[in-house]
Order: C-alpha cells, then structure tokens, then sequence
C-alpha cells in the first residue's frame, strides 16, 4: 500500500527533489506558495503561504505517514545590519511555519498504521559558527531544539529528524553561487570539494521516511560535505 506523504515546498529545490524521488511509490501532497499541475493521480498540489494562513487549504487523507518542512531563508548579513523584522520573517518561515503545519497535521500523523516519520531542516551554520548567519542559525536552531522536543514527546508512534545541510545548489542559493569564482570558492571549502547538490539532501530525506530508517529518531543529520566535522591539515 502507498504511503501517503506531505511536503510542503514541495515544488522548488530539495523539496522538489524529494518528490520526484517519491512519485512512482507514494501518495504526494504537494504544497507550496507557486503550485503546479503535476500529472497522475498519485500527486495533489495545492497552494499554501506558509507567512499568510496556517490552514492547509486542502482535504488530506486521514492518515498521513510522513511530512516533509522545506521552507527556508538565506540571509547573510552582518549582526549590526539586521532589524528585527528580518529576524522575525526568518523565524517566521523556518520556524514558526514548521510548528503549525506540525500542529495542524497531528491527529493524521499519529493515524499511520506503523508510525510517521517527520523530517524538518536545519543548516550547518547552528553546530559551526559562521559569520554573517546569524539570523537564519537563530531561527534553524530553534528547529534542532524542536526537532529533538517533539521526537521525545511524540515517540514511538512519530519519529522527528532534521537533516543539516551545508550550501546547496538550489533556486534559494543562486545568488550565493551567481558566477564560476563563487562556486569554486564555495567547493573549495568543502572538504570533499564540491557544492552540495539538491538530490544529496533528498536522499537522506527518503530514507528517514522510509522504514528503514525506523530506528532513528530525534537526530540532527548534517549532510554538508565533511563541513562541520573535518578540518583540512
């Protein structure tokens, strides 16, 4: 039987890929703030801002088996140049658009016959102090907090993981890999020395919602090329 699966920002970056890697043995519910038709009956999109209303405007199923959070922001700025508004649209989209869809999606999360699964996202910046992150570190933080909370209040019915990525090549980092000299630079940080690809995070993203994974919750996954763990002598 088809799992049935929830991803919102289900149309653009890791989101996406994350569904095309689902399509063909999944049930998909697709949310996002620019939807698309997708063909088959296996994928409903719909549109949803997560700033705009915590409502999901669309009928689910009564069980769900797994929700994926993608929304995400990059703002890197120095601390002495940010207003408080931008911390708050950052703690907005990344965190406080998690806790409601969370919220509302509940009572069918609990409904899967042998559990759900959860996957949220932090970033590399919360474990590894980089400057000029500190507005998007502060809101991701607040999701590997959450993440480990609701793992302990939700278990054994509902596993809640995050994945931590470093920078990856997707439509919310065009601007940080605008050029060739960028993207060098970037890779060359990296300690396996290549940016991150979006089908990267989706593959650790399926597998937390797969039962293969079922003995795995409350974790913080970094998938950032060695950035956080290894330093290059």
């Amino acid at each position: 039987m088809k799992k049935n699966i929830l991803i919102i920002g289900g149309f653009s970056g890791i989101g996406a890929e994350i569904a095309d890697k689902l399509k063909d043995n999944a049930n998909l519910y697709l949310g996002s703030r620019s939807p698309k038709e997708v063909p088959g009956s296996q994928v409903m999109s719909f549109e949803h801002d997560v700033m705009a209303k915590p409502e999901l405007p669309v009928e689910l199923p009564d069980a769900l088996d797994g929700l994926v959070y993608c929304p995400g922001t990059i703002r890197l700025r120095p601390f002495a140049q940010l207003k408080d508004e931008e911390y708050m649209e950052d703690y907005q989209i990344n965190f406080l658009g998690a806790v409601r869809v969370i919220r509302e999606t509940l009572p069918r999360l609990k409904e899967a016959d042998v559990g759900s699964s959860i996957v949220l996202f932090s970033t590399v910046a919360v474990q590894t102090g980089m400057g000029y992150h500190a507005s998007i570190a502060s809101a991701k933080g607040a999701i590997e907090g959450l993440t480990r909370s609701l793992a302990a209040e939700l278990a054994p019915k509902i596993r809640v993981n995050a994945i931590a990525p470093s920078l990856t090549d997707t439509p919310l980092a065009a601007q940080l890999l605008s050029n060739d000299q960028r993207r060098q630079a970037s890779a060359e940080r990296h300690p396996l020395k290549r940016i991150g690809q979006a089908g990267d995070i989706a593959s650790m993203a399926t597998f937390l919602l797969d039962p293969s994974s079922s003995w795995m919750t409350g974790q913080i996954l970094a998938v950032d090329g060695g950035m956080s763990s290894i330093r290059m002598i």
